[in-house]
């Protein structure tokens, strides 16, 4: 049987940060929007009073946006090897918990942050719920998803080359940017969305085999890893690179 998505999360990301870095890395270094994810999220922002990030990763995020605007800045996440990443950030508060569950009072912030984390909740609408107990009224919440057909080609080398578990999308739960909008207005008013204009294109085969090793439940095999960069390299000759649509929105809300 599948796994559920938070146990997929949890496998994933419990005991490491590299794989969501190799990731991350491949999203920064060939996007072809000239302003990085991160910057762009931290634009739209409201980084005053107290502030939540849920899920928060890496931190990369505060790379962009600077921890000195939120009066206070709160940290979470499950895993360990995240909070201990998080840690070099000494103006932020990192606690380890789970988004259904958050250990703060209610109406404690002014702004919750789900960036890309709700998708890895077997019960979306439970993390958004809680969301929404710990926000002030009038305070903001910002979550960002994808849309369907976000980074099909990925999706499509890796059952290609026998590697069907690096397809993304078939372990996360129903939070796109079709579905999430009508689950944040159960618990949020003004729900908007706002699409981040993007693409990946990739001049080279190794990020694209760094990805699919961050996915896959074993490091890929030599056989496999020479199929997936034939396929690859074919895609550049043809095209002068390896493009990925990307479909990324940002959902914004109010707490009545």
């Amino acid at each position: 049987m599948s796994p559920s998505p938070r146990e997929h999360a949890v496998a994933q990301y419990a005991a490491t940060d590299g794989r969501l870095a190799a990731r991350i890395a491949l999203h920064q270094g060939y996007s072809t929007n000239p302003q990085a994810w991160f910057a762009w999220l931290a634009e739209r922002l409201p980084r005053a009073g107290d502030v939540l990030e849920a899920g928060a990763g890496t931190g990369a995020l505060w790379e962009h946006a600077g921890t000195e605007d939120p009066a206070t800045l709160t940290l979470t996440d499950f895993s360990a090897a995240m909070c201990a990443r998080l840690r070099r950030f000494p103006a932020a508060r990192v606690v380890r918990a789970d988004v259904t569950r958050l250990p703060f009072a209610a109406g404690s912030f002014d702004v919750v942050v789900a960036n890309h984390m709700l998708y890895h909740l077997d019960d979306p609408g439970a993390g958004l719920r809680e969301l929404a107990r710990v926000l002030r009224p009038g305070g903001r919440l910002a979550a960002s998803t994808n849309g369907p057909g976000h980074l099909a080609e990925l999706d499509a080398l890796g059952p290609a080359v026998g590697r069907p578990e690096t397809r993304v999308g078939t372990r996360l739960s129903a939070f796109d940017a079709e579905s999430g909008p009508p689950l944040v207005a159960r618990h949020f008013a003004g729900v908007a969305v706002e699409p981040y204009p993007c693409d990946l294109r990739v001049p080279e085969p190794e990020p694209i085999l760094a990805y699919l090793d961050s996915l896959a439940d074993t490091p890929l095999t030599a056989p496999e890893r020479a199929a997936a960069t034939a396929l690859v390299r074919a895609r550049i000759a043809a095209e002068g690179a390896f493009t990925v649509a990307k479909r990324t929105v940002l959902i914004t809300a109010t707490r009545p």
